[in-house]
C-alpha cells in the first residue's frame, strides 16, 4: 500500500465514542451503541486495509493471564498485537486463579507500570471488574462467567459482511443462556437489531444483562424476544446460532445438561425452518453430535471459521480504539 493510501485508512478511523472514554472493555455496555458501530466499522477497515495499521501500535505493550485454555482468542490477540506493531506477554494462569497469590488490586498497580493495556480471560466476572477499577491502563475482557464481548462483535461483523445493514435481519440463538448469549444480547440492542433466543426453562439470561439489554433496545429499535421453543425462534431466521451446553468449569453438568438440552440441537431438521439463505454460527470449541450436528456444522452455510477468522479484526479495531488514539491515563497514586 503507498503512503498516500495508508494514510487516507488511517483518517477514515472513527473517533473514539464517548462510551469509550472509561478506556476498558469490561463490558459490551461499556461501548454502548456508538462504541459497537465504531469497532465495526474500524474493523472492516482494518481487515481491508492491514498494511496501513501495521505500525499503529508501535511501542505498545500488552499483557494477558488466562484462567482458562484457549485457541482463537490467544492466537487472535497476539497476532493483532503483532501485525500492529505491538508486543504481547502470555501469562498462563490456568493452574491457579489470577488472585491466588496476592490480591488483583496489587497485580493491577504493577502491571500500570510496565504495560499499556491487560487482556484478562477469567472464571469470573468481578475479576476483571476488580482489575479494571484499580488498574489505570485500559482492561479487555477475553471472556469471563458472565460476558464476551469480543466474540460477539465479531459476531455481528461477520453477519454485516454476509447480509449488509444489521437492522433488518434476525439472529436465532438456541441452547444455554450464557456469556455468549449475553454479549448477543447486549450487542444486538446497540445495533438495533432483532434476535430470538429459546432456551430450556431455568436456563436463560441473567435477568440484570437482560435488563440492560431491554433498556437500550428501547432507544435503537431492537426486539428481542425468549422463548422456549426452538423451532418458534429459528422460524424464518437469517442466522442461526448455538454454543456448548456446558461451558468450561461446568463439566461436571455435562450429563444433565445434555439430556435436558437435546431438544435445541441445531440439527439440518431445525434449520429447515430457517430462511432459506440462513446461515449457522457457532463461537468454537464445539461439541460435534451435541449442540450440533456434524452435517450442519460442514454445510455451506456454515460461517464458524468466518467468525473465527474476524475474532482478529474485531480485536484489532479494539486495541486501537483503546491504545492509539490519546494519551496514556497518569498512574494512579498509592493514596488515590
Amino acid at each position: 500500500m503507498n503512503p498516500q493510501s495508508a494514510s487516507a485508512a488511517r483518517a477514515a478511523i472513527p473517533a473514539i465514542p464517548q462510551a469509550f472514554s472509561r478506556r476498558d472493555l469490561v463490558s459490551t455496555r461499556d461501548l454502548g451503541p456508538s462504541g459497537v458501530r465504531a469497532v465495526l466499522h474500524l474493523a472492516r477497515i482494518m481487515k481491508s486495509r492491514p498494511a496501513a495499521f501495521s505500525r499503529a501500535l508501535a511501542g505498545k505493550q500488552t499483557v494477558m493471564f488466562f484462567e482458562k485454555p484457549s485457541l482463537r482468542t490467544r492466537l487472535t490477540f497476539e497476532s493483532g498485537i503483532a501485525s500492529l506493531g505491538g508486543t504481547s506477554f502470555f501469562v498462563d494462569q490456568t493452574q491457579a486463579r489470577l488472585d491466588a497469590r496476592e490480591t488483583v488490586r496489587d497485580i493491577a498497580h504493577n502491571l500500570e507500570r510496565w504495560f499499556d493495556a491487560i487482556v484478562l480471560r477469567t472464571f469470573t466476572q468481578t475479576t476483571i471488574e476488580s482489575m479494571a477499577e484499580h488498574a489505570s491502563i485500559p482492561v479487555i475482557n477475553a471472556l469471563s462467567d458472565l460476558e464476551h464481548p469480543c466474540q460477539a462483535l465479531a459476531d455481528y461483523f461477520t453477519l454485516a459482511e454476509r447480509f449488509g445493514e444489521l437492522r433488518s435481519i434476525t439472529l436465532a440463538y438456541v441452547g444455554d443462556g450464557n456469556n455468549v448469549a449475553h454479549s448477543l444480547l447486549l450487542t444486538a440492542a446497540c445495533l438495533g437489531s432483532s434476535l430470538r433466543l429459546a432456551h430450556p426453562p431455568g436456563y436463560g439470561p441473567d435477568r440484570e444483562i437482560l435488563g440492560d439489554a431491554e433498556e437500550l433496545a428501547q432507544s435503537t429499535g431492537a426486539k428481542l424476544e425468549l422463548m422456549s421453543d426452538p423451532r418458534t425462534a429459528v422460524c424464518g431466521a437469517d442466522a442461526v446460532y448455538t454454543d456448548a451446553w456446558a461451558s468450561m468449569g461446568q463439566e461436571q453438568e455435562s450429563g444433565e445438561r445434555g439430556q435436558i438440552f437435546a431438544p435445541y440441537q441445531v440439527s439440518a431438521e431445525l434449520m429447515a425452518h430457517a430462511a432459506p439463505h440462513a446461515v449457522f454460527m457457532h463461537c468454537l470449541p464445539a461439541h460435534r453430535g451435541c449442540e450440533v450436528t456434524d452435517a450442519v456444522m460442514d454445510c455451506e452455510r456454515s460461517l464458524i471459521f468466518e467468525q473465527a477468522e474476524n475474532r482478529l479484526h474485531v480485536q484489532k479495531a479494539v486495541l486501537h480504539l483503546l491504545l492509539a488514539s490519546g494519551t496514556r491515563l497518569p498512574v494512579r497514586s498509592a493514596h488515590a
